[in-house]
């Protein structure tokens, strides 16, 4: 029963996420910013403290938007005339977004400015030695998309059902990244027989339909072979 509660407080607060997602034109284009933010960040060989510092700013864009929409959500469902105290709030709510976002600006100047004039070098001569970032990069990616898809399917919910499968997009994730960074042939089967099994349990459990943990194998895999081919061309 308590697994299930906390089920259910993770599927609530992802349902946060998705509305807002769904609702909010601004999260729209954080959603974007913030996944060609994380893209090209694999390039530019930062440290684990620039890396740090990106979740940190990404994350209180995010968060500030939403927020800015709970307390939208309340003042409309408070009132629907006019009232100088619900423009104060809302227009003050609006303000922590455009502070947050105008320090990502700041933030991605300080980081990348720098490194784009080297991006060729450090492209050839330094992303390789970044595996475990890039998985990490790979799977934040992968999860943006699929709560991106969520939301525009509205169907189930980001933990439970809907279109694509959230747990098969991330289990084939890990599954091609794992191919890219291992030589064991042994280790790369059980992770893909681990895969198979998540998608398997979806199914069996009746949560998502085949085509569901199909789209979602199918867009966790590509995404993370895409960026795994691009870098090791």
């Amino acid at each position: 029963m308590k697994a299930k509660k906390l089920l259910d407080s993770f599927n609530y607060a992802f349902d946060g996420i998705i509305y807002t997602l769904k609702t909010q034109r601004n999260m729209k284009i954080h959603f974007v910013i913030a996944i060609f933010v994380l893209f090209f960040s694999i390039f530019l060989n930062l440290s684990k403290v620039e890396i740090l510092v990106l979740f940190i700013t990404i994350s209180l864009v995010i968060v500030t938007e939403m927020i800015n929409t709970s307390i939208e959500a309340t003042i409309d469902l408070i009132t629907d005339k006019y009232h100088e105290l619900a423009k104060i709030a809302k227009n003050v709510a609006a303000g922590a977004v455009l502070v947050s976002a105008i320090n990502s600006i700041i933030i991605a100047y300080i980081i990348f400015f720098d490194k784009l004039s080297k991006v060729s070098v450090i492209f050839i001569h330094k992303v390789k030695s970044m595996p475990i970032h890039i998985t990490f990069i790979s799977l934040i990616i992968v999860i943006f998309i699929v709560i991106g898809i969520k939301a525009q399917f509205n169907e189930g919910t980001a933990l439970k059902g809907g279109m694509p499968s959230g747990h098969a997009a991330i289990s084939f994730s890990i599954f091609i990244a794992v191919v890219f960074l291992s030589q064991d042939i042994l280790i790369i089967t059980l992770t893909f027989i681990l895969a198979v099994l998540v998608v398997q349990s979806r199914i069996e459990a009746e949560i998502h339909s085949i085509k569901q943990v199909l789209a979602g194998a199918l867009l966790g895999g590509l995404i993370t072979l895409l960026i795994f081919q691009f870098i090791y061309l």
